[in-house]
């Protein structure tokens, strides 16, 4: 019993056990106090002791698990690996209860936070406290060493206060295997240790490196954009004028590095105003713009504020009003300039096109002052030009024809069909039925669906119904995926190539079905067959039997057909 006793474990079980076998002792051993007197109910002799003794201790450990002797219950799944006696002073110290030093000797993580006087462990909350206080074990292998209310928990007690976003994530957010750095504890399972305090533990480096690894330099906690704590007047360059409404974005590019958004912010050359602008006099008055110009507004040039452009002989009308000064004197501003037509100012966007005997015509013909992109060239000038609208030209917008690339182009763009639009019949059609590709042999300028084409030129002329049917009907369809499918010179002339066998191969001779031995083309009625010609001849009453009469429809699978071919002609085989 000493042996039990010196382990202390302060379980109710081990307790429960100790005082059941010291009864059993005292019930067996005469004492001082208790002498074993015989009587009618039991008569213990120094010869029938030892049988007596051993019978009551075999019958408590029937009832009495040795496990329940030795241990208080099982230890946790994380702690399984210490079952067993001979592991009991791994955590208990013999004749004491459990303690921190044989708990912190494995736990070395929490050992180093309390050492350093950092983390949960170390608030006023639990420092000084038994571990066992909040991680009791011995209560079953799935018992739960941390319990922690997470609803409930104050993070201020990590030493890292939440900010408003962080308080809204889950624990798990952050608590991650990708945010632990430490490869032990990243193999913990439920572990809150060894995410770092830094804002680059858990968030991408957004600049590259490129600044100060302290984000809290330039951001707050509870708002990370914009950069609240950033002033612009502490760095190189001061903002001053119009320069204070830019957007930041403006100056500091986002462009792609390594295939990730990277905003720019140092190592912007800031040393004259084009480093930024561009100089819109092609440096004609040199790179010093404060001469003229202000950071206030480029627009206010000096001594020009008052200037009335309409006492000169040239007033300004519709777009002149919103041109820049320097955009038309490029010199000085008392310099003359030609104004009496549009070339004087104006290249020729049209590269000569409509130069005659030598002579640019003036844009005003076609154009007015309100922009360029009104004009004012109509359809009956079109048609006195060298190709005439007609059709469905006429409603063509300009652009489709004249500005198929950057340019706009009106001189040789072509003046046949296949010049601008591409002849989707090459590769079917064989070019004698249209020599050089030229469309109109079957079309028409108004509809392109409008085709007249003599079908007597090939090996298949058009005889009854299949002359009421378009070409689309016979010679264009779409496969499975929508793309158009064309079939001209190898459009087969079986009937069959376009129409479904509704006999399903009953009348077929040599794998082929030949439908003109019954039907011709004006119709689908078997206005050729003759009964006479097939096994059994009609006589006598059978020829003004229907046919439905004795040819029926039957049911092949999921095929339904009137069946024409007969296994037999016997009179028993219609008549009952």
């Amino acid at each position: 019993m000493k042996e039990f006793e010196n382990l202390k474990m302060g379980q109710y079980e081990n307790l429960k056990m100790k005082k059941s076998v010291s009864y059993f002792f005292h019930a067996v051993t005469p004492s001082r106090h208790h002498p074993v007197t015989p009587s009618r109910h039991h008569t213990i002799t120094s010869s029938t002791l030892p049988k007596a003794l051993l019978t009551i201790l075999i019958a408590c450990m029937h009832f009495i698990p040795l496990q329940a002797q030795i241990s208080p219950g099982d230890l946790s799944n994380p702690h399984a690996h210490l079952e067993g006696l001979s592991n009991c002073t791994q955590c208990h110290v013999l004749g004491e209860k459990v303690s921190n030093e044989k708990c912190l000797k494995c736990h070395t993580e929490i050992q180093t936070r309390i050492t350093l006087q950092k983390g949960f462990h170390s608030s006023g909350e639990v420092k000084g406290r038994e571990c066992l206080s909040c991680h009791s074990e011995h209560n079953g292998k799935n018992f739960q060493l941390i319990r922690l209310d997470i609803q409930k928990f104050d993070h201020n007690l990590t030493g890292f206060p939440l900010s408003a976003p962080h308080a809204k994530k889950e624990c798990k957010d952050c608590h991650a295997p990708a945010f632990i750095a430490d490869p032990k504890l990243k193999a913990k399972k439920n572990s809150y240790l060894g995410v770092g305090n830094e804002c680059l533990n858990c968030h991408e480096d957004y600049h590259l490196k490129t600044l100060s690894n302290v984000c809290l330099n330039c951001h707050i906690p509870d708002l990370f954009k914009p950069a609240s704590k950033f002033n612009h007047n502490d760095a190189k360059f001061r903002l001053a004028g119009k320069h204070k409404s830019v957007d930041c974005v403006k100056c500091h590019k986002i462009q792609l590095n390594n295939g990730k958004k990277f905003q720019e912010f140092k190592g912007i050359q800031f040393s004259n105003c084009t480093s930024c602008h561009k100089d819109p006099h092609n440096n004609q008055f040199g790179q010093n713009c404060r001469q003229c110009h202000s950071e206030e507004s480029f627009q206010n040039v000096q001594g020009l504020k008052d200037f009335d452009h309409n006492k000169t002989n040239y007033k300004l009308e519709d777009k002149h009003l919103i041109v820049t000064c320097k955009s038309c004197h490029k010199g000085k501003f008392t310099d003359p300039l030609k104004h009496d037509r549009c070339i004087d100012c104006h290249s020729d966007y049209h590269k000569s096109q409509f130069v005659k005997n030598g002579i640019v015509p003036d844009c005003s013909q076609c154009h007015n002052l309100k922009g360029f992109a009104q004009f004012s060239y109509t359809i009956e000038q079109h048609n006195q030009a060298v190709f005439p609208l007609k059709g469905s030209h006429v409603a063509t917008p300009c652009f489709e024809c004249h500005k198929k690339q950057d340019k706009w182009s009106f001189r040789e763009i072509g003046s046949k069909c296949k010049d601008c639009h591409s002849d989707i019949h090459l590769a079917y059609i064989q070019s004698k039925y249209y020599p050089e590709a030229n469309c109109a042999l079957c079309h028409n300028e108004n509809r392109w669906g409008d085709v007249v084409f003599d079908h007597s030129k090939t090996l298949f002329a058009l005889t009854g119904a299949h002359k009421d049917q378009t070409c689309r009907a016979c010679h264009i369809s779409r496969n499975k995926e929508g793309a158009i499918i064309q079939a001209f010179k190898d459009r087969a002339k079986e009937c069959s190539a376009c129409h479904t066998d509704k006999h399903y191969q009953q009348f077929e001779k040599n794998g082929k079905t030949t439908c003109e031995e019954c039907h011709d083309t004006e119709n689908w009625k078997a206005s050729k067959f003759d009964h006479n010609a097939a096994a059994f001849k009609l006589d006598g009453k059978h020829v003004n039997v229907p046919c439905a009469k004795c040819h029926k429809p039957t049911t092949d699978g999921s095929l339904i057909y009137v069946k024409y071919k007969l296994k037999e002609y016997k009179c028993e085989s219609c008549h009952s």
